[in-house]
């Protein structure tokens, strides 16, 4: 299980924002990609999702082509976490995290049991099975996060990119939130995080990939960086 991304390249409006980025994810492994914001982190992460698709180079998943997958097919392999999410509609926790199984869906069918006992085992996993039947606009950051990482383990996937998991997190949240993502790693998933705190890439990460105008600066153990 890895994500591979070789010799990537994406230009907007004639302007570079990524040049030539290559790097692996591998299973059991934190990869955090660090820098400062504006730098390219994400859209990196969009390239990889298949939300920009004119970029040059590859990106695989797992062995797959990611540019041949469909959005369905994609899903199956890669889970993403949003650095903020604000449902419009007052959803239970146990509702949003159900929506991460409609991959598995067939059009106009809904969730079912077997649906519901993967929430039910990935709230658990998390240590937030007590927030089910709470509104979700009604949790705390720290909480909202883990919610959003309990919605990604019921996709099933194997890799799981999280765009600045910790930011406006209180230092209590942030190492909660960490330590959980380093727990997921060692469980078998690839993680890839963006952050702009090198603090938190020296302390869970097992891989560091450092930013600077797009391309990589540097790559490599967090002893090495």
């Amino acid at each position: 299980m890895s994500l591979e991304v070789k010799h990537l390249s994406f230009a907007y409006d004639k302007r570079t924002i990524l040049h030539n980025m290559s790097f692996t994810a591998h299973s059991r492994e934190v990869l955090s990609i660090l820098g400062p914001n504006g730098v390219g982190k994400t859209t990196l992460f969009k390239c990889v999702l298949g939300l920009l698709s004119d970029y040059t180079g590859n990106i695989m998943v797992n062995g797959f082509n990611a540019s041949q997958l469909s959005a369905r097919e994609l899903a199956k392999q890669i889970a993403y976490v949003p650095q903020r999410s604000e449902p419009i509609f007052n959803f239970s926790v146990n509702e949003i995290v159900l929506m991460g199984t409609t991959n598995e869906l067939k059009l106009f069918s809904s969730p079912g049991q077997s649906a519901q006992a993967k929430v039910d085992r990935a709230l658990e996993r998390l240590g937030i099975s007590d927030l089910a039947h709470r509104c979700f606009h009604h949790t705390s950051g720290g909480e909202r996060q883990l919610v959003m990482i309990a919605r990604a383990l019921v996709q099933n996937a194997s890799v799981i990119l999280l765009d600045e998991p910790t930011a406006n997190l209180d230092r209590r949240n942030q190492l909660l939130v960490l330590e959980q993502i380093k727990s997921l790693a060692e469980e078998g998933y690839a993680v890839v995080q963006t952050t702009h705190d090198p603090e938190h890439s020296y302390m869970y990460s097992d891989k560091i990939l450092t930013m600077k105008d797009g391309a990589v600066l540097s790559y490599g153990s967090p002893e090495e960086i």
